[in-house]
């Protein structure tokens, strides 16, 4: 493989998404879907065959490969990339364990079950040796996208990994690590610290790495009740965009538009607003006119069509893209997205459609 550096990155042709997120005046929303590089793309499924999830992400030229596969699928129909990785390899360079387990997700065979088991955590997590690998896959994909559309960096944010890493995988309860939260807020708060303090330092690298877009993923946000969201997630949230903004700043390097993906938390929306991120995405379940006031236009929104229309055929994502579409309004603070990553099983061109669908209605809107 060629090794490429953090710099002489190809011109950038479109940056729609970039004054999109930035409110600057845009001929038509920019649209990209989370989980575009994904297992509903046959692509996908024939790089898969022979690798696992998880040496994919840690292989610089598999996780540009993938990353690059809707952007050479769709062409000019999405306007934005995002690397190919997982949020939970946040956990792994702390020292846990995390398969990913076919039709079952993520799993860890020895999550923390008591404060005591910090003691299995790394002490001091020396973020570029064990997570460097995400950093030369976006200097690789920078490279290898030769400009088409910007490129998007992410984490999970602290409390969704917390969860992950006491519940041992996905629940539909979160009872386990809700129940750290009651019994060891003490320590529920200096696990969620522990966590930032890598993510601050992750996303920096990021940027330095070529990363044009950042995204934070509270996938676990709607399960906490507004007061503990304020507690447990939102002061974490707000570190990350503040400290990662003091970083970049400090060290020189320009800033890149941040935005903040809380699943379920639509009662958070006017705290997120006020969290010094660029963008705040919406799940499937908020009105955008709610979303809207709530905000008062200090961010652009991002969202946020059930990912299950894409079941409906033609007809049905046209129709419903469109009103979504025209929900958001004509200004240019919308970036189109789905409420939440796409579905395996899609058809890849059922998303064709809505891809199509929303850049001609948005354009249409805009004139």
């Amino acid at each position: 493989m060629t090794t490429y550096k953090a710099e002489n990155f190809p011109a950038l042709q479109n940056d729609l998404v970039l004054r999109a997120s930035r409110g600057e005046k845009i001929e038509r929303a920019p649209v990209w879907i989370m989980r575009q590089a994904g297992r509903y793309l046959p692509e996908f499924h024939e790089i898969r065959k022979d690798h696992s999830f998880f040496e994919v992400c840690r292989t610089p030229e598999l996780a540009c490969q993938l990353t690059l596969q809707p952007i050479d699928r769709y062409g000019k129909l999405l306007d934005a990339s995002i690397i190919f990785s997982d949020i939970l390899v946040i956990p792994q360079a702390m020292g846990l364990e995390v398969l990913m387990v076919p039709g079952k997700g993520p799993v860890f065979p020895a999550p923390l079950e008591t404060p005591a088991d910090f003691s299995r955590l790394t002490e001091n997590v020396d973020v570029e040796k064990e997570l460097g690998y995400v950093y030369q896959a976006i200097t690789l994909t920078r490279h290898r996208l030769e400009g088409r559309v910007p490129l998007y960096g992410f984490i999970g944010a602290p409390w969704t990994l917390m969860a992950y890493m006491i519940e041992g995988g996905g629940s539909k309860t979160l009872h386990k690590a809700k129940g750290w939260l009651w019994k060891y807020p003490k320590e529920s708060h200096a696990l969620l610290q522990r966590i930032t303090d890598i993510a601050i330092e992750f996303l920096v690298g990021q940027v330095k790495a070529g990363a044009q877009m950042l995204q934070v993923f509270e996938s676990w946000g709607g399960e906490l009740s507004p007061d503990a969201f304020k507690e447990f997630s939102l002061p974490y949230i707000r570190q990350i965009s503040n400290k990662v903004k003091g970083r970049l700043t400090s060290e020189g390097l320009d800033l890149v538009p941040m935005t903040i993906f809380a699943k379920g938390s639509w009662y958070a929306l006017e705290d997120l607003s006020e969290s010094n991120y660029e963008v705040v995405s919406l799940d499937w379940t908020i009105d955008p006119a709610y979303a809207r006031k709530m905000t008062n236009d200090k961010v652009a929104l991002q969202g946020n069509m059930d990912p299950t229309v894409l079941y409906g055929g033609e007809d049905a994502i046209r129709t419903i893209a469109t009103k979504m579409v025209h929900a958001f309004g004509k200004d240019s603070k919308h970036i189109v997205n789905l409420g939440h990553g796409i579905l395996p099983t899609v058809d890849p061109e059922a998303l064709k459609v809505y891809l199509e669908t929303v850049q001609k209605v948005s354009a249409e809107i805009r004139k």
